[in-house]
């Protein structure tokens, strides 16, 4: 059965690459892509998609309210968030809505397609950190420390979980003033993991960054430039931005186009090692998602375009 999806999203490069994307995958058809609340409402009205992809915040009308909206007038389509915030306001407003998924620009095109073919047949399906948050919330064992109540529209100074948006799905804008890594939770998302899997390299998710460690990824260690954000690296003989080996190694690969099960099989490692190093990449170099990510390996020379 075809699944007939709208995607949302207020960001053109997001927007456009989810509906390049999903136009790829078998019985996926994109009936249309809208970029905030009040266009997605007369999308659904007019198409009444299976499912709507529904980013969290835009201007006009936001994702919480247009989700609220489509449950209540067309309770036959079901929405999916996708979103970079998973802080627990978020979460809440989002769920309480009506939304039967909840997943993080960190998911590939697999999870969505499941996420998509899980809630058109009745199910839900929660990205695997939220689903954490949310046992952390209820059970009183964790959560967002200092997060308003649950309820409502996401807050100014909600937390942005760590996208690793695909090349593919293009990028989001980073909100002004906040830095990778600022203000998010330990737990959020399902780029966090408890720790390396006992196949990780040297990479560690906790503890002082270190750029001691010799080069031992591919590609010509002279080739390695300075990174834009935070200027040259300390040693010609070292990965920029405090990178470790492994770290350098997972970020050439997603520079090549492999998925993160790709990843985890190429370097004999698990999949959560996988995410746990391209969480602790992305706030190294100050990146947000995949597309950025494959930018800056390329300008560093820690990645060739002609091997993709």
């Amino acid at each position: 059965m075809t699944a007939r999806v709208l995607v949302v999203d207020d960001q053109a490069v997001v927007r456009d690459g989810l509906v390049l994307l999903l136009g790829l995958l078998p019985d996926m058809e994109v009936v249309g892509s809208a970029s905030d609340g009040e266009a997605a409402l007369r999308l659904v009205a007019g198409e009444r998609p299976d499912v709507v992809l529904m980013d969290l915040r835009m201007p006009r009308m936001d994702g919480v309210e247009a989700t609220r909206r489509i449950r209540a007038e067309f309770p036959d389509t079901q929405v999916v968030v996708l979103t970079t915030y998973t802080d627990d306001e978020s979460v809440f407003a989002a769920l309480r809505a009506g939304a039967r998924g909840f997943l993080t620009k960190s998911a590939d095109a697999e999870e969505i397609a499941r996420a998509v073919t899980t809630v058109m047949n009745g199910d839900a399906q929660l990205d695997p950190g939220v689903q954490r948050r949310l046992l952390n919330t209820v059970t009183g064992t964790g959560g967002d420390t200092g997060a308003a109540p649950p309820g409502g529209t996401p807050g100014p100074d909600a937390a942005p979980h760590r996208s690793r948006f695909s090349t593919r799905h293009a990028r989001e804008t980073p909100r002004a003033g906040r830095r990778p890594g600022a203000g998010t939770p330990p737990d959020a998302g399902a780029a966090r993991s408890a720790g390396p899997s006992p196949g990780a390299g040297p990479s560690s998710s906790t503890g002082p960054i270190s750029s001691t460690g010799p080069w031992s990824g591919t590609g010509p260690i002279s080739s390695i430039g300075p990174s834009s954000s935070t200027g040259p690296s300390s040693s010609a003989g070292t990965p920029p931005d405090g990178l470790t080996p492994r770290e350098a190694e997972v970020l050439r690969l997603i520079a090549r186009g492999l998925s993160n099960a790709e990843i985890a099989g190429t370097l004999f490692i698990s999949e959560a090692t996988v995410k746990t190093h391209i969480n602790n990449l992305f706030a190294k170099v100050r990146v947000r998602d995949r597309a950025q990510a494959v930018a800056y390996a390329y300008r560093t020379g820690l990645a060739d375009p002609r091997e993709g």
